[in-house]
């Protein structure tokens, strides 16, 4: 048996590789390739984060199109096709090799999986769709619902009011740290997939777990 009843997963830079859309078109970009996905993520993030404290709520797929442009400022710039082509990529983001097999064992021991994100409904059915995912989880969750992003609470109050669980019935999983603070703090079993080996950033508001994939996770769980 699992060792927990749901197990929620955030959806960009856990289940899906948010680096992979500069990767399909880094001959494109050139040099710059790193330097531009580094920032786009960066200011994607800052932008949820500001304009969920200071109530000027955009879908998470505005705030990805306005952080690439951002990005692409400081980056000697994009032609308008390859900004499209990029927006477009992200869209159908490459999920970690480790992502399906992990689901599938969690749910083959009986457990209810769900994707917690700050994503836009359709941004998530479509990359979960085109990663092959759909018949892996019970519920895909945006706080687009909300119009408050994480680690907003609320946001993470979806999930029980979804689910109808206790947060201590729950565990939640995330490759960004401070989505497993948040998510720590509101009650969940709180689990860092750390895949690159990161040193902590929130040690008053630790894991319950750190695994290096989801692999890990599957394999001492059920």
């Amino acid at each position: 048996m699992p060792h927990y009843a749901l197990y929620v997963f955030d959806a960009y830079g856990t289940l899906f590789d948010v680096r992979s859309a500069v990767d399909k078109h880094r001959a494109m970009i050139g040099e710059e390739a790193d330097r531009l996905s580094d920032l786009w993520r960066t200011k994607q993030l800052e932008y949820t984060w500001v304009r969920t404290l200071c109530g000027a709520y955009r879908d998470f797929r505005q705030n990805t199109a306005d952080a690439l442009d951002f990005a692409s400022l400081r980056c000697g710039g994009l032609r308008p096709e390859l900004r499209e082509a990029l927006l477009a990529a992200y869209e159908t983001l490459d999920a970690y090799p480790d992502v399906h097999g992990a689901l599938s064992r969690l749910r083959a021991a009986g457990a209810q999986t769900a994707i917690l994100s700050n994503g836009s409904p359709e941004m998530l059915t479509s990359a979960v769709r085109s990663a092959g995912l759909e018949d892996l989880f019970d519920a895909c969750l945006s706080v687009d619902a909300l119009r408050a992003y994480k680690p907003a609470p609320s946001a993470y109050g979806l999930v029980a009011g979804r689910f109808g669980l206790a947060p201590k019935q729950v565990s939640f999983q995330s490759s960004n740290r401070w989505d497993v603070a948040g998510a720590a703090r509101f009650g969940f079993r709180a689990v860092w997939i750390n895949r690159t080996g990161a040193p902590d950033e929130y040690p008053d508001c630790a894991p319950g777990a750190v695994h290096r994939g989801l692999d890990e996770l599957a394999q001492s769980d059920v």
